[in-house]
């Protein structure tokens, strides 16, 4: 273990993290966010989903630095008398599952179909880009929003709040694919002539058993690096579709639907309803994606 851990703090990797200000704040800010939200249950000031513990008298509490605020909600109360601050932790909660999920299906379907193409090419490849380029001229919000509203027509009204969560997760996820599937087939149709998925080939091994354990593990660098980037945008779209109505339940509220609903009552005066979960989603996209640009360029070695 020590060992290992002296090798990672030796690595060129550890060192231009270590000399890049930006990508250490934002790997602090992205720690804190992240951290909040797995530990909002117990850290939280207050459950703001805890129906039998909400009180309509706190409404509307602006933040306790103001005249009129109140020690006991830091951030202010919304419409419903819940604590912001920890509406934010709960709801980033929600935001980070979707995110992640959506990130990993679509790194799976990508990956798998990517390997699919460029290993055995002709047909299934031609066939297999055409379908990714095709939905590459769409923006992945249109997308998103076209399965999400595909889904909820085809189920009864009532299923709806059940599976709200999982449509999302599907409708961000296939909305990306293309890219992940783009980039493993170039990597493929460079690893599949080497010579050692030759010589895998000359001794019997099966396609299936080449492209998993032979050609995956070769092309995986550029997912990763997708991934981390992918992750913010997953996390703003999932935000986006919650904005607009078409996301996760009231019951289970994120980011977006917390903006969608302090939005409401913005020009009443109760700014801190929608400004504080803006700015928790804006400071959490932001040092993903920055971690992500420094992680490509890290992994670069045209840039050592």
């Amino acid at each position: 273990m020590a060992n290992a851990l002296s090798r990672a703090l030796d690595s060129d990797l550890w060192y231009s993290f270590s000399r890049s200000p930006v990508t250490v704040v934002s790997a602090v800010v992205a720690l804190v966010c992240i951290m909040g939200a797995v530990l909002a249950p117990w850290i939280a000031p207050h459950n703001p989903f805890d129906l039998a513990s909400l009180n309509l008298m706190d409404a509307f509490n602006p933040p306790a630095w103001t005249e009129e605020g109140n020690a006991s909600f830091l951030l202010g109360t919304d419409d419903q008398g819940r604590d912001v601050l920890s509406a934010i932790m709960y709801g980033a909660r929600v935001s980070l599952i979707v995110g992640l999920s959506a990130v990993v299906f679509s790194t799976v379907v990508g990956v798998g179909l990517g390997l699919l193409a460029g290993y055995l090419g002709g047909t299934v490849d031609a066939v297999l880009m055409r379908v990714a380029d095709i939905q590459l001229t769409f923006p992945s919000i249109l997308v998103a929003l076209l399965i999400d509203g595909i889904v909820r027509a085809a189920l009864p009204p009532e299923a709806h709040e059940a599976i709200a969560l999982y449509v999302v997760v599907f409708a961000i996820g296939v909305s990306n694919w293309p890219q992940f599937a783009r980039t493993v087939r170039g990597s493929t149709l460079v690893e599949r002539n080497k010579e050692y998925v030759l010589a895998a080939r000359v001794i019997g091994l099966s396609k299936l058993r080449i492209m998993l354990t032979h050609v995956l593990p070769n092309v995986l660098g550029p997912v990763l690096v997708i991934a981390t980037l992918n992750l913010g945008f997953a996390i703003l779209a999932e935000a986006t579709l919650s904005f607009l109505g078409v996301g996760v339940p009231p019951t289970q509220p994120s980011l977006g639907t917390l903006i969608r609903i302090g939005n409401d009552f913005l020009f009443s005066g109760e700014w801190w309803i929608t400004l504080f979960p803006g700015i928790a989603l804006v400071a959490l996209v932001l040092s993903v994606n920055l971690l992500g640009d420094w992680l490509r360029d890290a992994l670069n070695p045209r840039l050592r």
